[in-house]
């Protein structure tokens, strides 16, 4: 604990030798529980992003045609019968 305590630069409070472990979570709930608020709202926005770039996908497919119609050819032996008589 004391490793991770000065890996972090915490300082012990005034009149302490060490630093206790309520100091050093107290600040790391703080942290981790706005961090976590953070983090559930980014993801939102990213989501909210995303369904709105899938709906726009979907405006510009259903704007384009997914089938070409082309214009019929004469050709075979039908058209062959009816070109003669």
């Amino acid at each position: 604990f004391l490793e991770t305590a000065a890996y972090f630069c915490m300082k012990p409070k005034m009149g302490e030798k060490e630093v206790s472990p309520h100091s050093f979570f107290s600040i790391w709930h703080e942290f981790s529980s706005d961090f976590k608020e953070f983090w559930k709202k980014e993801n939102k926005l990213i989501l909210q992003e995303r369904v709105k770039e899938a709906e726009e996908v979907c405006r510009q497919k259903k704007g384009k045609s997914l089938y070409n119609i082309r214009p019929k050819h004469d050709s075979g032996i039908v058209s062959k019968k009816y070109s003669y008589a």
